[in-house]
C-alpha cells in the first residue's frame, strides 16, 4: 500500500455544490465534506507556523468570511526547528531520529557513550550516568511527552548523568509517533530523540551489551508567528454559541484533525441561519502540538467570557478517523470509524447525545464532563465554561507520518458531523 498525502476523494470536486443552507441535502453534506477534506489534504505538513499551517489558516479565514463572519488572526509565537543531522549510531547500525521540541541539539559531532536501555516499567538496565538511555515504551498510542510513562523516564534518566535519550515510540505503525511538548521552554535539560520502532531492533541488542553509541541532533531552530483563526457573529444578543477545533499538527493530520476542519466549515456555514437567537463565535487554533498554545491564547484574549457562553462545542482529535485490523499481516484499512474516539458532555446534554449518537463506534457512548475531559477540552471546561461538548481521540497513525487520505473516509465524516449538528442545535435551545 502507498503512501498518498492527498486524493481527490471524488473525482472532480472542485465542482461540487457547498453546504450552505440549514435546508441542505445529506448528498450536500458529503459533496461539502469531500472538497474541505481534499483542501486541507492539500497543505502538506501542518506544523504550527510552517507553509501548510499558514496557508490552512489563511483558507479557513476566507471560508468563514464568506458564510458572514468577521474574522481575526491573532499571532501567537511557536518554536520551530529543521532537522539537518539527526540520527543514533552504534557500531554498524543507523537511524533517523525525529527531534523531540523544543530541541536541546547535540554538539557538532555528537554526544557518546555506553547504551543503557530503560524497559516499559522505567527500570534502568545498568548505570546511566555519562549514558546514552535508550528508553522502551510499552506499546501505546503516544501523544505527548507529558505522558508519565513518557516523561518520568527521561526525566529519571537526565537526574542520573545520561547524556541523551533516544525513546522508541512502540506503537500500531512501527513508525515514529511525535509527541506534544511545552511550546514555551524545553522539557529536557538534554536532547532527546525519538526512534521509529521498526528501526529499534540494533539498538536493543547493543543495549544488552551497553555498546557504546553516539546521538546526533543538529539543525536550525528558533520561534516563528502563527496565528489563530476567530470568526464573530454578534447580533447583539444576550448568549455565545462557541465552536472550536485545532488546525496545526507534526505531519499531515488527515485521521486526526481532517474531521475536526470539515465538520466545523460544516457547521460555520449553518450556524448563521440555524443559530438566529445567539451571537456566534468560531475558533481555529494553530500551536496545538506545544500542549495547546494556540487554545490557552484563545481563552485568555479572544473567545467569549463563560458568563455570556450558553454552550461551547470543541471538535477535538480523531472525530471520525478509519479504523484498521491490526496484527497477524500488519495494518489494513476497513470500512469503518476507529471506536477509541470519546464523547464528553455536560450531564443535562447525556440524554440528546445518546440518542443523536447511537450507532456511531466510541461516540455511542458519551461521558459526562466533569468526569472525563481531554486536552483543548479540559482547558475549556477549566476556564468555567458549561454547558460544554467535545470529542477527541488517538487513532492508529496519530501524530505518525502516515497519517494521510487512507485514514479518514468522507462518510464517516458527514455520519459523524450530521450528529454534531443536531447536538448544536438541542444544545443552543435548551
Amino acid at each position: 500500500m502507498g503512501q498518498p498525502t492527498r486524493r481527490g476523494f471524488l473525482a472532480g470536486s472542485t465542482a461540487l455544490p457547498l453546504a450552505t443552507a440549514a435546508g441542505s441535502t445529506e448528498a450536500d453534506t458529503l459533496a461539502s465534506v469531500v472538497r474541505d477534506l481534499d483542501h486541507y489534504l492539500g497543505f502538506g505538513n501542518k506544523q504550527s507556523g510552517g507553509e501548510g499551517d499558514i496557508a490552512c489558516g489563511h483558507w479557513l479565514a476566507d471560508e468563514l468570511e464568506r458564510a458572514g463572519f468577521i474574522v481575526e488572526k491573532p499571532a501567537i509565537s511557536v518554536p520551530w526547528f529543521v532537522p539537518r543531522d539527526c540520527a543514533i549510531v552504534t557500531g554498524g547500525a543507523r537511524a533517523a531520529l525525529w527531534p523531540q521540541p523544543i530541541v536541546v541539539p547535540t554538539p557538532a559531532g555528537g554526544l557518546s557513550g555506553p547504551l543503557v536501555r530503560i524497559d516499559g516499567a522505567g527500570r534502568a538496565e545498568g548505570p546511566l550516568d555519562g549514558a546514552i538511555a535508550l528508553v522502551d515504551l510499552p506499546y501505546g498510542r503516544w501523544s505527548s511527552a507529558f505522558a508519565k510513562p513518557v516523561r518520568g523516564p527521561i526525566d529519571a534518566a537526565f537526574s542520573a548523568g545520561a547524556r541523551a535519550a533516544v525513546v522508541v515510540t512502540n506503537g500500531p505503525t512501527g513508525q515514529v509517533i511525535a509527541l506534544n511538548a511545552d511550546g514555551r521552554e524545553p522539557m529536557f535539560p538534554g536532547p532527546v530523540g525519538l526512534l521509529a520502532p521498526a528501526n529499534s531492533a540494533p539498538f536493543l541488542s547493543a543495549a544488552m551489551s551497553h555498546a557504546q553509541a553516539t546521538v546526533t541532533l543538529g539543525g536550525e531552530g528558533g520561534r516563528r508567528a502563527a496565528f489563530n483563526v476567530i470568526g464573530r457573529i454578534e447580533r447583539g444578543k444576550r448568549r455565545w454559541v462557541v465552536v472550536s477545533t485545532p488546525r496545526s499538527g507534526w505531519f499531515g493530520c488527515a485521521g486526526e484533525r481532517g474531521g475536526g476542519i470539515a465538520a466545523w466549515l460544516d457547521l460555520a456555514r449553518r450556524a448563521p441561519t440555524m443559530l438566529p437567537d445567539h451571537n456566534l463565535a468560531f475558533l481555529c487554533n494553530s500551536g496545538h502540538e506545544y500542549e495547546n498554545l494556540g487554545a490557552e491564547e484563545s481563552l485568555k484574549a479572544a473567545a467569549p467570557k463563560p458568563g455570556e457562553t450558553h454552550f461551547w462545542l470543541h471538535l477535538g482529535a480523531n472525530l471520525a478517523a478509519r479504523d484498521w485490523h491490526e496484527g497477524l499481516f500488519g495494518l489494513a484499512p476497513l470500512a469503518g470509524t476507529d471506536s477509541q474516539r470519546y464523547l464528553v458532555v455536560s450531564p443535562p446534554l447525556l440524554p440528546a447525545a445518546r440518542r443523536m449518537f447511537a450507532g456511531l463506534a466510541g461516540l455511542e457512548c458519551p461521558y459526562r464532563s466533569d468526569k472525563l475531559a481531554a486536552g483543548e477540552l479540559s482547558a475549556i471546561i477549566a476556564a468555567g465554561y458549561s454547558p460544554v461538548a467535545g470529542v477527541f481521540g488517538l487513532h492508529r497513525f496519530h501524530h505518525v507520518e502516515g497519517d494521510d487520505a487512507r485514514c479518514i473516509d468522507p462518510a464517516n465524516v458527514a455520519a459523524t458531523t450530521a450528529a454534531f449538528r443536531k447536538l448544536l442545535a438541542e444544545a443552543a435551545r435548551t
